[in-house]
């Protein structure tokens, strides 16, 4: 090589010109601000993880203050998450092409202004509104997070990243009804649920700057497969479907509140959801031969290592939101407790969550799926004795008792939800990292507002037909622990296709294809 260096010398140039942008990101200088920006990103994605869980503890004061039935509750709990779902992909794609950080502050100021509306409603039907639109910031914001994790860091630092990210989700989720307890004894029962909406306000006037400051500027990168870089195409049927058909399969849960003479017709809306479901699988076919650009990107799908990862995610945050909401509920509703009892029994759910979740973004590099197996193993085994717990054990040591189990399956939730979200966008290109966590999160946010759904048409019918407290809340826990059975079964199955086939699903360990860390493909090779 050196004994012509003459002749290459025109040649060679322009290749070591232009190599530094063309190397993956993990050859460059990664950013100093990298970890305050990633500071800013947990800051944002628990306030709005946080309303996921906030509001459990405060639904009996809202039923008093605003006159709700059962059924404009489950509106404002799952209206947010179903909103916060469908918001999810177009903001991812917006985020890859144009960057994410004016989304960052668009979102921002939406769930500010959405957060002080519901604090204001004067009706349940205005708070169910302003949930919505809180919900719509919320997916603004959530793929601009993830994206932004994939783009500023690669290999070990990226696994620890979403370590962080999945404890906040986990805390957030399993604090929520803790925290919503505190402002209602602080502030009253009668008005103490509007300033659980408003606490968003203050911790946005203090996120905001630093965004400003320490988020990336300009656009994460592009790529030939992306149709129209700079003026992203937005698949708006594509949308419109998955919405309509997310919301025909909760129409009859939503619909049901328990009430004699409900109509069995209902279940009818299951089958509209399946003809709806099989216009959309068709319509995104379509549109992503024509443009390249569905909703449901087939280029990510077609991933195993993404298309599992995203249906573990789907039925474990089903079961996982509404596991909290029915403890509360009857928590408060049957065994007495005040909100703030209430959430002090989610405590140790939390803390044992964030300390497994600190520790997975380390293991899941040597563990692979076998962690999140693990994880789902001792959710589900903190699951069943919560619910026989509720069946069984009188207050007020039901408290006690419920404590000691949500801290199993604390502990398993921190080995499940950022391992699965490393290992399922293990393989997806940085261009379409935006994309490609928004589809995550909407199977996970849909997953969600289902799951709250049937588990409070459950309870609600439970009780409207007579039947004690306890037993009507096993029943609903018991579609948690269905759901999360769900999710372990399909760990197991993408466990084991990871070891047949390391190659096609990103390897048992896979902390990323696009920068994944040094020992990724030596795992793969073993």
């Amino acid at each position: 090589m050196t004994s012509t260096p003459h002749p290459q010398r025109p040649t060679a140039q322009p290749p070591a010109a232009h190599r530094p942008a063309a190397q993956p990101p993990a050859a460059q200088e990664p950013d100093p601000h990298r970890w305050r920006a990633l500071g800013v990103c947990l800051a944002i994605g628990f306030i709005t993880m946080l309303d996921v869980s906030i509001v459990n503890v405060a639904l009996p004061s809202i039923e008093r203050s605003l006159d709700a039935g059962a059924s404009q509750l489950q509106l404002i709990v799952a209206g947010y998450t179903l909103a916060f779902g469908l918001v999810l992909v177009p903001a991812g794609r917006l985020g890859d092409a144009h960057g994410r950080r004016a989304l960052f502050l668009v979102g921002l100021t939406g769930f500010a202004l959405t957060s002080l509306g519901a604090g204001l409603a004067p009706s349940d039907e205005v708070l169910a509104t302003m949930r919505l639109l809180q919900g719509a910031s919320a997916g603004l914001l959530n793929p601009q997070v993830v994206g932004t994790i994939q783009q500023l860091f690669s290999g070990y630092e990226r696994g620890r990243a979403f370590g962080y990210f999945g404890a906040t989700i986990g805390v957030s989720t399993a604090l929520g009804p803790l925290l919503g307890g505190l402002i209602i004894q602080a502030f009253g029962a009668e008005h103490g649920w509007r300033w659980v909406f408003f606490v968003n306000v203050p911790v946005i006037a203090v996120v905001l700057p630093l965004a400003l400051r320490f988020l990336p500027r300009g656009r994460p990168g592009t790529s030939a497969a992306s149709a129209r870089p700079g003026r992203p195409r937005l698949d708006v049927p594509g949308l419109v479907l998955v919405a309509v058909t997310t919301t025909a399969v909760m129409v009859p849960f939503v619909i049901t509140t328990g009430e004699s003479g409900d109509d069995p017709a209902r279940w009818w809306w299951l089958a509209v959801a399946a003809v709806l479901a099989v216009a959309t699988v068709a319509w995104e076919r379509g549109y992503q031969r024509r443009t390249g650009a569905a909703v449901l990107d087939p280029r990510v799908l077609g991933e195993p290592s993404f298309h599992n990862g995203a249906l573990l995610g789907m039925a474990y945050f089903a079961g996982f939101t509404a596991v909290f909401l029915v403890t509360t509920l009857y928590l408060q509703q049957i065994a007495g407790f005040t909100p703030l009892q209430a959430g002090l029994v989610g405590m140790p759910f939390a803390i044992a969550s964030a300390v497994a979740a600190q520790q997975s973004g380390r293991l899941v590099a040597t563990r692979g799926r076998a962690l999140v197996v693990v994880g789902l193993v001792l959710v589900l085994t903190g699951l069943v004795g919560t619910d026989l717990a509720i069946r069984l054990v009188d207050p007020p040591a039901v408290g006690l008792v419920v404590a000691g189990t949500q801290m199993v399956a604390g502990a398993g939730s921190g080995l499940v939800i950022s391992p699965n979200q490393t290992l399922t966008l293990a393989r997806v290109p940085l261009d379409r990292a935006g994309v490609a966590g928004s589809m995550l999160q909407v199977g996970q946010r849909v997953g969600s507002a289902l799951g709250v759904a049937v588990a409070l048409s459950t309870y609600y019918t439970a009780l409207a037909g007579g039947v004690e407290g306890g037993v009507a809340a096993g029943r609903a826990l018991l579609v948690t622990v269905s759901l999360v059975a769900v999710a372990l079964a399909v760990g197991v199955v993408d466990l084991v296709a990871r070891r047949r086939d390391p190659e096609a699903t990103g390897g048992t360990a896979g902390p990323g294809a696009s920068g994944a860390g040094r020992r990724a493909p030596a795992r793969a090779a073993e």
